[in-house]
């Protein structure tokens, strides 16, 4: 078992706590067998709310996905206490931070997509955003703040925990 974390950076105009919203986010991520390097080129997703048996009833994980090339079982699972929100500090700081862990078992993480599904606060006013990632930058208008609101420029990279 290997646990990934899962880093993102962004820079936030006007707003802050940039988080998932919910346990059924959806993580999508793409993974690569350990045993024979076979990496999809598509993305897979598992959210919290989502559990499939481990083989040989040694528990659950988010995901359990059989390899196409070698036919191992491999497994990937979200650390829910590890979720985090990214702040206004941090992107005023331009730095990565550690949004979620996965406990990984012939597997790993290596590439994320944001999409839909986060959501942040205004930093000059109480209103929050409902905030959809897929283009890597998000904008809106905080009427309460009279101010636009945005996110920019988002990177993601994993490490090894």
């Amino acid at each position: 078992m290997v646990k990934f974390g899962l880093q993102i950076k962004a820079n936030l105009e006007n707003v802050t706590n940039l988080q998932p919203d919910g346990e059924d986010f959806r993580w999508y991520l793409k993974l690569k067998c350990l045993n024979c390097g076979e990496e999809p080129d598509h993305f897979q997703y598992l959210t919290l709310l989502e559990s499939a048996p481990l083989k040989g009833g040694r528990g659950s994980a988010s995901l359990v996905v059989k390899c196409r090339l070698c036919g191992r079982e491999n497994s990937i699972d979200i650390i829910k206490e590890s979720i985090a929100s990214y702040t206004a500090e941090e992107s005023d700081a331009n730095k990565y931070k550690t949004i979620t862990s996965f406990d990984c078992r012939g597997m790993e993480p290596t590439a994320f997509s944001p999409r839909a599904g986060f959501s942040c606060k205004g930093a000059n006013s109480v209103t929050v955003f409902e905030v959809d990632l897929k283009e890597n930058e998000w904008v809106d208008y905080d009427e309460k703040a009279k101010e636009s609101v945005g996110i920019y420029e988002v990177e993601s990279k994993f490490i090894k925990l």
